[in-house]
């Protein structure tokens, strides 16, 4: 009787990873597909230019969504907050960029009041995030 219950235990001692290895690719895989997602956040749909640079670093972002609400870096903000909570964010508010994203549906107005909030609160280097031109013209 003690023979067979140490045969056994050698068996239950070891462990098979191929599960675990199974599911940490089947994570990757996901985490792969859904990151590009989660970096746009909001969605928003930019006007089209041809001059167009590409943001390589993390920046302040202000977003404007077609319904005219507007974001600092994907968060909810008023824009009466709207300077004070960037400049809380910034180190050089005369040098340091501000990007503003605004969907093309949005009146002018709207836009010109944000622009206008970042102005009066000391910032002066405000850029506007637009996407490229389809090849062939159209827009």
């Amino acid at each position: 009787m003690p023979q067979l219950l140490r045969s056994s235990s050698s068996s239950l001692s070891e462990i098979n990873i191929v599960p675990f290895v199974d599911v940490m690719l089947v994570l990757l895989v996901i985490f792969m597909i859904t990151a590009p997602v989660l970096q746009s956040g909001i969605e928003v749909d930019l006007p089209r230019t041809k001059t167009v640079r590409e943001i390589t670093q993390a920046r302040l972002v202000i977003t404007i969504d077609r319904a005219q609400r507007l974001f600092l870096n994907d968060r909810p903000v008023n824009i009466h907050e709207l300077g004070a909570a960037l400049r809380a964010q910034m180190r050089d508010p005369e040098r340091q960029p501000v990007f503003i994203r605004c969907d093309q549906s949005v009146p002018f107005g709207s836009f010109a009041a944000v622009t206008d909030a970042l102005q009066q609160s000391g910032i002066r280097n405000i850029n506007v995030v637009t996407q490229p031109l389809r090849e062939g013209g159209g827009g």
